[in-house]
């Protein structure tokens, strides 16, 4: 499951830059014909969420191939070895904070703090909360009964982002709905079973499906619907590894794979097939339920929607700063990092070159 728990700045200090990998390739097996071929290898730190599990299916339908030294389609037409690592969350970051793997999965939010020792390139937004975040309450018929009681979710997260960021658009001021630190599985059971002690929760899917199924009563006071763009998930590469022989093929092979996956998800033919796989990875949960995760988690399915989000004057000049703000005054990072749009000495750079590398390599020849 997908935690938004901030990764402390501390660990990420202690960056360790990852050496250029070269794996030989059986290429008897790749149809490119000789007994073997060096390729560059790099690897994909990514964790169970509706549009990072992406990454998952496309390693079942061949696209890439998890293991080192092993080839899918797409690897093999940008000639670059894709090493997929799943893990939670929290060790997703971790592992790229260190310099252990060359990319990463995560939250806008989540990137700050790792920007600030490792220079971060954001390539990829793959999908935003869109109702996927909410705080579900019971025995409280509006925001106003919520004043004065507390509300259990992740501190320091995109849950508490998503909390305060309602009560300022509702015009209510934060100080009078206070807010506590609570794993989310936790204070969703907790909900669910009726623990009276807990009448507020701010949570994500599936937590927030649960419990408005398994506990009577209970409704959503709002979620993130209402920020549209704010809470994004994306993929970032290192810098250092973007630098290294092979880096822009692994950018353009990472984004090509899931745009492959979206084509699948949008073919009638193949939608349903390929949804279900991707709920096996998310929470297994079944197809119907899926349908409605893809609702609340919109997926940037394509690359004029990701240009769409990147390119934004609202985007870079509103939500990002607000995002930073966020940061900096809960003090998941103690200094602001450089934010940057195509600008590459940026500490975080959200750079539109891959994408639109593949949408011109996607064009008919004249």
């Amino acid at each position: 499951m997908k935690n938004y728990a901030c990764y402390l700045l501390s660990a990420l200090l202690c960056c360790q830059l990852v050496a250029c990998n070269k794996t030989n390739i059986d290429t008897s097996t790749t149809g490119t014909g000789g007994a073997s071929q060096e390729v560059s290898s790099f690897s994909l730190a990514w964790s169970e969420y509706p549009s990072w599990s992406v990454f998952g299916v496309a390693d079942e339908n061949g696209l890439v191939d998890k293991d080192e030294g092993k080839l899918g389609s797409i690897e093999k037409k940008w000639g670059v070895d894709i090493v997929l690592k799943e893990a939670d969350y929290d060790t997703c970051l971790t592992l790229y904070g260190t310099g252990t793997v060359d990319a990463v999965c995560m939250t806008n939010m989540d990137s700050l703090a790792p920007s600030l020792g490792r220079d971060s390139v954001a390539i990829l937004p793959t999908s935003t909360s869109d109702g996927a975040d909410a705080c579900v309450a019971v025995g409280t018929e509006g925001v106003e009964q919520l004043a004065g009681k507390t509300s259990y979710g992740l501190e320091m997260s995109v849950s508490q982002y998503m909390f305060e960021r309602n009560l300022e658009i509702l015009g209510k001021s934060v100080d009078d709905y206070p807010f506590s630190n609570m794993d989310p599985g936790a204070a969703a059971n907790a909900m669910q079973t009726g623990q009276e002690k807990i009448g507020s929760i701010v949570v994500w899917n599936p937590f927030v499906l649960d419990t408005l199924r398994k506990r009577d009563g209970s409704k959503v006071m709002f979620d993130s619907t209402s920020i549209p763009g704010e809470i994004i998930d994306m993929v970032v590469v290192g810098k250092d590894s973007l630098a290294k022989d092979g880096g822009k093929a692994f950018a353009c092979a990472v984004i090509e794979t899931f745009y492959e996956v979206n084509r699948l998800l949008a073919d009638p033919e193949t939608h349903d097939e390929t949804l279900i796989a991707l709920g096996a990875k998310f929470s297994n949960l079944p197809l119907e339920d899926m349908e409605i995760v893809v609702q609340q988690t919109r997926f940037y399915k394509s690359a004029d929607e990701a240009l769409g989000l990147y390119e934004a004057e609202t985007f870079q000049n509103e939500i990002m700063p607000k995002v930073v703000k966020f940061c900096v005054d809960h003090g998941i990072v103690e200094t602001e990092p450089a934010v940057g749009y195509g600008d590459p000495e940026a500490q975080l750079n959200f750079d539109v070159s891959y994408i639109n590398e593949i949408q011109e390599s996607a064009m008919p020849a004249e």
